[in-house]
């Protein structure tokens, strides 16, 4: 077996710990390693090391690790050693240069293993000094203060349940896994502990062995023969696998299964694939891609947010599937009128699959059925005909205003151009403004600014959606990251492109400024540059993107925008226009096009409020409040739960204070901003938790409790008691008042003489939030 060598993961260690930090004077990283430490319960003083990088992070080039689910430790002795090690992280068909089909056949190797993905989440099983077992989530062990049980906890009932079944011990697990330096890599499958989007009854539930990793810091693997025989000796349940010895052959079956979205007569999300890699002509490595289904599961996951949405008295996003879905919430609607207690369960992630597996039985349908059916009854697009926003996702220079200007021409839709609107207090809800106007004159509309950062996108999407509720987006994304490899070449292409324009740009005036200032502007804007995810708010909220390529021409980027949107909207753009129609729009938005106004002196050094060139630790005088904003949409919907017609508050926020005007400086200055009173920087993300709700004939208010980091930091709160405000009686009442309930309710409790009135969020509730700082206008 492959020992651990101390000199080799000291090293590791040593470039893990050199990540976490940024050393003044050193050359900025573009990636950033979170430490997180646990106590190892049942043992004197052990603890163990989680470290975790970014999702995008693991596409750049150069990390210290790879490893998706790294803990190191200490051993008796000091010496230090791995003690989980996951699998290097993997990625999708067409997510990276190495998992392009094309390069698969050219660098890879057989056999392929093609092991079906459990829709679980993954354990990690490992064995420590004294026959000590640790179970792991990805980046967690043990007890969390956030929920009832862990993932880690539940694991570690599952591993009790398989040994003993093979009269085995969890110390003899341990003993093994010690003995064989290896990581057993599982899925937990457990619809009583948690839900995901695919079904696992009693009988199919527990731990899917899928992997054996040497604890080494290079990732090498089993075999799946091996593994399937350790999943035997230790009573684990085995996920399945097919094997194939050619590339050509892992395609086509890849494919047709792809077509149903099932395999062996049931649903999955799809495959990893296990081979092996060579990279620049070096010895081949073990190394995993993954091939997933986008359908049924894209479907069911719809059905899931939609149905929340409806529960939470909000409008549903039908992105796709409208008939169906429509149908589908139809029945949700009825069975919750039936049974009321199925809203509580469902909101709380259990009986999701249920209602859905009832809807299907009552439509006497399966979920790749109904796929197969769409398909065959339509050639595939949207009936849309109106109220589509084209939102370019862009930095300086990637062509978005050509482009925009382009399709204009072709199809005569609207054009709204940021740069147009004089700067103003309200300029971004101006610019929405103008966008719902022209959406009432043309069916599409784009959006032309940058929409860089998510908090424009969202800021886009919520002054959009209240006016026009079925407004449809479409994301064209200019792909920035990954930053590390995208970047030199990227401002290679738009350096020269802005600085070639000279001043035919409303506030960037590169004929007159000189090079240097017009580069850091454009830095800036690449700093702050946050690529579109799906996954999260408020990109999840596009219908459709379309990605770019920023050092491909505008006529290239132009044509693949035209061929996404007549697939997605066939009634908008009946036929892909001939190459001399594409030629000729590109000739007119390139030679045809000059500003209309010039609005640089409004950006200008004249106009910049006496705050741009202000050092930040003066800047950071201005700071009036703290807060973590949080999701308006998450607290009405929990009040709706409770009880209803409260009208909650347009922003509500946990004041806090403490620290956090030094994270304010060192983030001012490793990203500056143009305007830092009108557009300071966020601080990162938090989670908050609810946990009753207060109120009074003047305030009501949620307690909360702020959550550690991603990477475990505390947030301290200023306030004696973390808190969200609701509402107030009428508008005179400061939402500070908050904090003089609360000291009453410290002090004398609810109900009776008190006045106050309290109620407890059942369940474990956990929101997403942004640390951010509100400035004083005034002078400081």
């Amino acid at each position: 077996m492959p020992a651990q060598d101390p000199g080799q993961v000291g090293q590791l260690l040593i470039t893990l710990e050199a990540a976490r930090k940024q050393d003044k004077g050193t050359k900025k990283r573009t990636y950033t390693c979170k430490k997180t430490t646990f106590d190892i319960a049942g043992t004197k003083n052990v603890t163990v090391d989680s470290w975790k990088f970014n999702d995008w992070d693991y596409k750049s080039k150069g990390l210290p690790t790879y490893a998706r689910g790294l803990f190191t430790t200490r051993r008796k002795d000091g010496q230090p050693e791995i003690a989980v090690r996951g699998y290097d992280k993997f990625f999708n068909i067409d997510e990276t240069n190495n998992t392009k089909w094309m390069n698969i056949e050219h660098n890879t190797k057989g056999p392929y293993e093609m092991s079906v993905k459990e829709n679980g989440c993954i354990i990690f099983i490992a064995g420590m000094e004294d026959d000590k077992l640790l179970v792991c989530s990805k980046h967690s062990t043990g007890v969390r203060h956030d929920t009832n049980l862990s993932h880690a906890q539940a694991g570690e009932k599952w591993v009790e349940r398989h040994v003993a079944s093979v009269g085995k011990s969890s110390k003899d697990l341990a003993r093994k896994l010690r003995e064989m330096n290896v990581t057993a890599v599982g899925e937990l499958c457990d619809d009583t502990f948690e839900e995901h989007v695919l079904a696992y009854d009693e009988a199919a539930s527990g731990i899917y062995i899928h992997g054996l990793n040497y604890n080494l810091p290079t990732f090498a693997t089993m075999s799946g023969e091996r593994v399937h025989e350790f999943a035997d000796d230790w009573g684990f349940k085995k996920a399945k696998y097919e094997m194939r010895d050619d590339i050509a052959s892992v395609k086509s079956f890849l494919e047709g299964c792809a077509e149903t979205g099932t395999w062996d007569g049931r649903e999955t999300e799809g495959f990893v694939i296990r081979c092996q890699l060579s990279e620049n002509g070096g010895p081949y490595q073990d190394w995993f891609f993954k091939y997933k289904f986008e359908e049924p599961y894209l479907m069911y996951r719809q059905w899931r947010e939609c149905t929340k949405a409806v529960i939470a008295g909000r409008l549903p996003r039908i992105k796709k599937h409208e008939k169906i879905t429509e149908e589908y919430l139809q029945f949700a609607r009825r069975q919750f009128i039936r049974d009321p207690a199925l809203i509580n369960q469902y909101t709380h992630n259990h009986g999701i699959i249920a209602l859905r597996e009832a809807f299907l039985q009552e439509r006497g349908l399966k979920g790749s059925e109904i796929i197969a059916m769409e398909a065959e009854g339509k050639k595939g697009g949207k009936d849309t005909t109106q109220n589509v926003v084209l939102a370019p996702i862009a930095s300086l220079g990637c062509g978005k205003t050509t482009v925009a200007l382009a399709l204009v021409h072709l199809f005569g839709w609207g054009h709204i151009q940021n740069d147009n609107i004089p700067k103003q207090k309200n300029k971004p809800k101006k610019f929405a403004f103008e966008i719902t106007n022209a959406m009432s004159e043309s069916p599409v509309v784009i959006a032309d600014r940058n929409n860089h950062q998510r908090r424009e996108r969202k800021q886009l999407m919520e002054d959009i959606f209240p006016v026009i509720k079925d407004t449809q987006f479409v994301a064209l994304h200019y792909v920035h990251e990954p930053k590390a490899e995208l970047l030199p070449a990227i401002k290679e292409v738009t350096r020269k492109r802005v600085l070639d324009r000279g001043n035919n740009h409303q506030t960037i005036r590169a004929g007159t400024n000189s090079p240097e200032e017009t580069i850091g502007i454009m830095n800036g804007f690449l700093a702050r540059f946050e690529g579109i995810d799906i996954h999260r708010d408020p990109d999840e909220n596009f219908d459709h993107v379309i990605d770019l390529d920023v050092c491909a021409s505008s006529r290239e980027n132009l044509e693949a925008i035209v061929h996404a949107l007549h697939d997605a909207y066939p009634l908008l753009v009946p036929e892909i226009p001939s190459h001399d129609a594409l030629d000729a729009s590109i000739s007119a938005a390139m030679n045809d096009y000059e500003v209309q106004k010039d609005l640089s002196a409004g950006y200008s050094k004249p106009k910049k409020s006496g705050s741009t060139n202000l050092a930040p630790a003066i800047l950071a005088r201005k700071i009036e409040y703290i807060s973590i904003s949080v999701s308006t949409h998450t607290i009405t919907s929990t009040l709706n739960t409770l009880f209803t017609n409260t009208p909650p508050r347009p922003q509500s926020h946990p004041t806090i204070w403490s620290r956090y005007t030094n994270a304010y400086i060192n983030t001012l200055t490793n990203n500056p901003v143009e305007d830092p009173i009108s557009n300071p920087p966020s601080l990162g993300p938090a989670r908050v938790r609810l946990e009753r709700l207060l109120w009074d004939d003047r305030i009501m208010t949620f307690v909360v409790r702020i959550l550690s980091g991603e990477g475990g930091e505390e947030l301290p709160c200023a306030n004696a008691i973390a808190h969200v405000t609701v509402g107030t009686a009428s508008a005179d009442i400061k939402p500070k008042e908050s904090n003089d309930l609360l000291a009453r309710w410290v002090e004398g409790g609810s109900g009776g003489t008190t006045g106050i009135n309290e109620m407890e969020v059942s369940g474990v509730l956990v929101i997403e939030g942004v640390v951010g700082v509100t400035m004083s206008r005034g002078k400081s």
